[in-house]
Order: C-alpha cells, then sequence, then structure tokens
C-alpha cells in the first residue's frame, strides 16, 4: 500500500507517526544528514504498521520532506 507522508525530522517527538488530514506524518530525532532521517523514517513506519523494516520503501522524495512510500501488506 502506497502512502504520501511528511517528515519533521530532527523533533524532539520522535519517534512517532502521526495521522493529520492530509495524511500521515511522520517525527523522527533523526537529522537529515546522510540519509539518517530516511532511516528514521523507515523505522518508524514498520513500528507504526507492524511490519519489517525491509517491508518499508522510499519510492520518490528521498531528498525531500515530503515522501511517497510503499508498506508491504
Amino acid at each position: 500500500m502506497q502512502h504520501v507522508i511528511r517528515v519533521k525530522p530532527g523533533s524532539r517527538k520522535g519517534p512517532a507517526v502521526e495521522e493529520d488530514a492530509d495524511g500521515l506524518v511522520v517525527f523522527v530525532r533523526e537529522r537529515a544528514v546522510d540519509g539518517a532521517a530516511n532511516d528514521g523514517v523507515i523505522r518508524a513506519l514498520a513500528a507504526h504498521f507492524g511490519v519489517a523494516p525491509r517491508g518499508v520503501t522510499i519510492l520518490r522524495g528521498h531528498a525531500s520532506r515530503i515522501k511517497r512510500v510503499e508498506v508491504a501488506e
């Protein structure tokens, strides 16, 4: 299943996944340096959906705060 998410890197609130009117918002503690925030997003979404981290793939937006991800069912 594909989702469009917004990422809040460097957040003290993270790791957390919340739903708002626009979709999912993922809060991660990692900063957006050397892909650390993307790794945090994958781990947070995997925990939220109850899948292994390898079941979450970032399809688009690797360098953006708005990403399209696919989660295995």
